[in-house]
């Protein structure tokens, strides 16, 4: 199974210029965790409703003025849409990160997040669950 099996490909997406206001309001209005800043069809960082908290809220709610590029987390992780779940879940891991988006060739293709993988695997072990119950003596 590959990654682009289990990921959204209705991104939320903003560029760089975008207006943090925009952003917080793009977020409550599609009801996502996370916003993918792109530039020129390629990502460049994600605002997420925790960088919205920390950067701005906690900074006296200053939001007038800054951008998406400005509070965005920078120099995303992201994973090639034919790469495996593994792979994904080993980047995650490693990263120590919740979200990543896909990409084609490097332009966006869409998003996973932990909530996906996990939707997997509760299907997943709950398929298995299914097999030892029927192979079990009654």
């Amino acid at each position: 199974m590959s990654v682009q099996d289990i990921a959204r490909d209705r991104v939320v997406t903003a560029d760089p210029h975008t207006a943090a206001e925009q952003v917080a309001r793009q977020l409550k209005e599609a009801n996502v965790g996370c916003v993918v800043v792109t530039e020129d069809g390629q990502p460049s960082g994600l605002v997420t409703d925790r960088d919205l908290v920390t950067r701005v809220v906690a900074n006296l709610g200053a939001a007038s003025g800054l951008t998406a590029g400005d509070i965005m987390t920078p120099e995303v992780a992201t994973i090639e849409a034919d790469q495996g779940i593994f792979e994904l879940t080993e980047l995650m891991r490693r990263q120590g990160i919740r979200r990543v988006p896909v990409v084609d060739g490097g332009d966006l293709d869409g998003i996973v997040t932990l909530d996906d993988v996990h939707r997997l695997l509760t299907t997943e072990l709950s398929n298995l669950a299914h097999v030892i119950e029927k192979e079990s003596p009654a």
